[in-house]
């Protein structure tokens, strides 16, 4: 009775095989579903992978990471005020005031002592190096060497106002300043790029954010 009906209601009378090649139909429909699921993981993996080392290391080793260079930088405020903002008896005669950009430089590579001639140019440009080492990791919207370099000649402004205006010995030199800079560059390019990619995720850029382009490595 049930066949008869199934045969009225189909308007075809059941034909031998059919049974089992949709069983066939259906079992090759599934092995590729199968197939393309495998083909999927597969291809998602290295994405996932490649997403998870964008995010950079876990919060615990990020936050670790910002509080030692926070005491790095602590500690390098400590050096910079010290060999800074000290009064300077013996220099009082000699410190004044430079507003041209590359005199002071100028005179410490034609004074005939080389070794002061170092210690001049050296030392400014060692007492940028940390802000370029430091900031990238301590405040992860200072990368880039614009940002480096803003932020650095800011505090040295800072420190050659303090300087020229209220420290016996001192004077305000824009030299100095150049140097100070020129070391942070240094030490950016040379450590604290890595550094800051290492410890926070990827920034967008300008551009990205205007085009909408996701953000590389």
């Amino acid at each position: 009775m049930a066949g008869g009906l199934r045969r009225w209601w189909t308007g075809r009378e059941h034909e031998p095989g059919k049974t089992g090649g949709a069983a066939q139909r259906t079992s090759k429909w599934r092995a590729e579903r199968k197939a393309e699921r495998e083909q999927g993981a597969a291809t998602s993996a290295p994405a996932s992978r490649s997403a998870d080392e964008r995010r950079g290391p876990s919060g615990f080793v990020r936050v670790l990471a910002m509080l030692l260079a926070f005491a790095g930088m602590v500690a390098f405020a400590g050096v910079l005020s010290r060999l800074t903002l000290e009064p300077s008896a013996a220099s009082a005669s000699i410190a004044h005031t430079n507003l041209e950009p590359g005199s002071s430089i100028q005179a410490y590579l034609s004074q005939p002592a080389f070794q002061d001639t170092v210690k001049q140019l050296g030392g400014n440009i060692v007492l940028g190096i940390p802000f370029g080492l430091l900031l990238p990791v301590l405040v992860p919207r200072a990368r880039g060497l614009l940002r480096v370099t803003l932020a650095t000649a800011v505090v040295m402004l800072l420190v050659e106002l303090v300087q020229g205006a209220l420290i016996n010995g001192r004077a305000f030199d824009v030299d100095d300043v150049i140097l100070n800079c020129s070391g942070a560059l240094l030490g950016y390019l040379l450590l604290g790029r890595r550094l800051g990619r290492a410890v926070h995720p990827p920034r967008r850029r300008w551009w990205q954010r205007m085009t909408g382009r996701p953000v590389a490595d």
